[in-house]
Order: structure tokens, then C-alpha cells, then sequence
């Protein structure tokens, strides 16, 4: 199947990127912004620190089941259809969350963003790849996940205003409240955004039953040619969420709860850090349709080293006045540039997986390892109480995970410089047809 962006004009490919981009900022900006709620939370619920972080624990695991809802309904009824369906059901659950009234109830409603959340980012990557040039993937992928950096600085910003803005009791439910802006996107999305030609094609030749796509998507992402691969690319993924919740919901707290830094200086470590991680996709997106895939995970995730080693020399390090002599202000800067090594998975993931389980396995191992590390939030103040209190020291439980993701990175195959997505890994002997059908399946026509 012929995964071609030719038929797709200019404004037609802007329109996905941008959409693509607004949907995974968004995304993200629902669970980013939590860390900055949480003392409001803490406070106007009187709930502990292990409680509040159990919401984003909760957020995380409900996006295991919407991964494998959306990457399945992807598969079956199209990836913008699904893309559209995550928008939705996300932003009101966000809008819903505000108005929690115990905390039984935030996090029933967080689950329920979290099965929106878990659809959003499968969907609408596995779209872009299939409409994209295989030779720009690494640096288109890399625009959309570089997005994140945006969705860091604005979930800082309105975090911050939020709980110094309004009362203790209204601070975090306003903060929550924007997070309903997605359902703007999703109209824009069912107007103005093409479906991926390469799934309508396949959709065509699976109707006209000249396609051996399986009926179990979750079972065909295990069968025997791609089994290891979707073990090894679960636990890579599991290494890098695992790391990377367990630094970044726990940043603001350790800058203002710990060491008790004024807002204004933990803000402009923020924006400065989406500055510098932000330019950090752009330039390894730019390399790893270069240099590889597997070059765009390893080189930026080194700079994580660099962070931990930031957290076990200083970890008590206060601010004295100068940002730039101040360690902890280094910390989610470089920390932001070994985060950049998820431009990457976009692009590698969906070119490891054939067309017919494609949206099914990239949604459902993405937001398979996005629950597994979900665990950081909650290991992390226990770690920390049983080092004396010490959050530094708690946040060093991510160290294994990073040396983790760098060795597993050398594990998965190498898939630059494929014309077709996944076309290394589609064994077609496994699947016999005579002549006729198979012109017809590359044309794309009914039988």
C-alpha cells in the first residue's frame, strides 16, 4: 500500500500539521498544567501530596484504555474520525473536572480525560505520517511533539495566574477550565482536514475483500513478525514516560514548595525551557531524517544524565539572586533538551507497523508506556519520604528509566530512508494472492 503525500495540496498539508500540532499541545496542556494545581488542589481538598498525585497517576492510566478505543476505532472507521472523537471527549471531561466537588468525583472525571487523552496523539500521528514526505517525517514529527514545549510554557503561565489570580477554592478549577478549548479544534478538524488517502485506499480494498488485514487489530500489532518489535517499543516507551513524569510533575513543586523559590523566577525557568526544548526538536528532527531514528532518541536523551546529575550534587541549592548561578534553574532547561527525543517516536513507531494495525499499535503502545510511567507520580513521594523527605532524592528513581531508554533505542530496527511506512517489516509472503488481486489492492479499486 503506497503511502504517498503526492495527492495531498499545500494547504492540505499545513492544515494537518497545524491541526496535529494544536492537538498534541493541547494534550498535554491538560496534564502539564495539573503540577501547578496541585497545591490549590492540596489545599482546598485536604488531601496529601501522594493523593493529588494519584490524579495525574489516574489521568494516565484511563489513556491506556483510550489508546487501544481510538488506535482500534483508527483502524476501523478512519484516523480523522478518531482524531475528532479524542477532542471531544477530552475537552469535556477537562470542562467537567472543574467543577468536581469531592475528590472522588476529579478523579472519575480525570479518567475520563485521560480515555480521551490516550486517542488524541495515535490518531493524529499516524495521520501525518501517512500524508507526509518519508524523507521530512523525522522533522514534522518532531514540530508536533515539539509542541509540547508550548503546551510547558502555557500550562505555566495559566497555572500560575490561576492560583495566584483566584481563591484557593476557584484557582485550580479555573485552571482546568481552559482545558475545554480542544472542542474548537475538533470542529476545525471535521471542516477543513482530509483523511489519510493511504487508510481510504486500504479501507477500500478491505471492503472489496482483497485485503488480509486482521480482524483483531491488538492480536496482528503480536503476530509473529512484529511480536518482538511491540515488546521492545512498549518498554522503550514505558523508559521514557516513566522519566519523564517523574522530573516534570515534580519541577514546580520542588522550586516552590521546596526550595521555596519566588513565581517569577520558576516561571521564567519554564519559558525558558520550552524556548530551548522547542528549538531542541527542531534541530534533532532535522538530524534523525539525517543521521537516523534511532540517533534522533539517543543523542538528546543523553542531556537527561546531565539533569540527574543537576539533582544529586545540588539538590538543596536555593535561589540567591542570579538565575544563571543558580543550578535548579539549569534543571528543566536541559532536562527539556533530553525530552526532545520523543520528536522521534512518531515518525519511528509508525513506520515499524503496516497500514492494517498501524493507528492500533502506535496509539496503544504510546499510551501504553504513557500509563506505565504514570507509576512515577506516585513512586516518587514515597521514594522521597523514605529518604527523609527529600524530593531531589525521589526524583532520582528516573535514573534507571533514562539509562533504560538509551540501551532499548538500540534494540528497535532502523527505519529511515523507507519510500513506504513499514514496508521492511510487510512480510507480503505471508500473504498469497494472485496477480489480479494484487493490482487491484495497489490501485486501490473494488473488485
Amino acid at each position: 500500500m503506497n503511502d504517498t503525500a503526492a495527492t495531498y495540496s499545500p494547504a492540505q498539508r499545513l492544515g494537518i500539521i497545524v491541526s496535529c500540532m494544536l492537538g498534541f499541545a493541547l494534550d498535554l496542556y491538560d496534564v502539564l498544567i495539573l503540577p501547578y494545581l496541585m497545591p490549590s488542589i492540596q489545599r482546598s481538598m485536604h488531601i496529601s501530596l501522594a493523593e493529588v498525585a494519584s490524579i495525574t497517576t489516574v489521568t494516565l492510566v484511563g489513556s491506556v484504555a483510550g489508546g487501544g478505543l481510538f488506535g482500534w476505532l483508527g483502524d476501523r472507521i478512519g484516523r480523522k474520525a478518531a482524531l475528532q472523537w479524542t477532542l471531544v471527549v477530552f475537552a469535556l471531561a477537562s470542562v467537567g473536572s472543574a467543577f468536581a466537588w469531592n475528590f472522588a468525583s476529579l478523579l472519575a472525571m480525570r479518567l475520563v480525560l485521560g480515555i480521551g487523552l490516550g486517542g488524541e496523539w495515535g490518531a493524529g500521528m499516524v495521520l501525518f505520517n501517512e500524508t507526509w514526505n518519508p524523507q521530512r517525517r523525522g522533522l514534522g514529527t518532531a514540530l508536533i511533539q515539539g509542541s509540547a514545549t508550548v503546551a510547558a510554557a502555557g500550562a505555566s503561565v495559566v497555572g500560575l495566574w490561576a492560583v495566584q489570580s483566584f481563591s484557593v477554592d476557584w484557582g485550580w478549577r479555573v485552571g482546568l477550565l481552559t482545558g475545554g478549548a480542544p472542542v474548537i479544534l475538533a470542529v476545525v478538524i471535521r471542516f477543513w482536514m482530509p483523511e489519510s488517502r493511504a487508510w481510504e485506499q486500504f479501507d477500500r480494498t478491505r471492503r472489496a475483500g482483497l485485503s488480509a488485514a486482521p480482524r483483531n487489530t491488538f492480536a496482528g500489532m503480536f503476530s509473529k513478525r512484529l511480536r518482538a518489535i511491540s515488546f521492545a517499543a512498549a518498554l522503550w516507551l514505558t523508559a521514557y514516560m516513566f522519566c519523564y513524569y517523574a522530573v516534570v510533575v515534580f519541577v514546580p513543586s520542588l522550586m516552590l514548595r521546596v526550595l521555596h523559590t519566588p513565581p517569577e523566577v520558576v516561571r521564567a525557568a519554564t519559558v525558558t525551557a520550552a524556548f530551548v526544548g522547542g528549538l531542541s526538536y527542531l534541530v534533532m528532527g532535522w538530524l534523525n531524517d539525517r543521521m537516523g531514528r534511532r540517533f534522533g532518541a539517543i543523542v538528546p536523551a543523553v542531556f537527561w544524565l546531565i539533569a540527574f546529575a543537576i539533582l544529586f550534587f545540588a539538590p538543596d541549592a536555593r535561589y540567591h539572586g542570579s538565575m544563571l548561578a543558580w543550578p535548579v534553574f539549569w534543571l528543566p532547561i536541559v532536562f527539556a533538551i533530553g525530552s526532545s527525543a520523543l520528536g522521534v517516536v512518531g515518525a519511528w513507531l509508525s513506520e515499524l507497523y503496516p497500514i492494517e494495525v498501524r493507528a492500533t499499535a502506535v496509539s496503544a503502545i504510546y499510551m501504553f508506556g504513557r500509563a506505565a510511567g504514570s507509576l512515577a507520580p506516585v513512586l516518587v513521594p514515597a521514594l522521597a519520604a523514605a529518604w527523609g523527605g527529600s524530593l531531589p532524592r525521589g526524583m532520582l528513581i528516573a535514573l534507571p528509566a533514562a539509562v533504560a531508554f538509551l540501551l532499548l533505542s538500540f534494540v528497535l530496527p532502523e527505519t529511515r530512508g523507507r519510500g513506504r511506512t513499514a514496508r521492511a517489516l510487510d512480510d507480503t509472503r505471508d500473504r498469497p494472492r494472485n496477480t489480479r488481486d494484487e493490482t487491484l489492492l495497489h490501485n486501490g479499486q473494488r473488485r
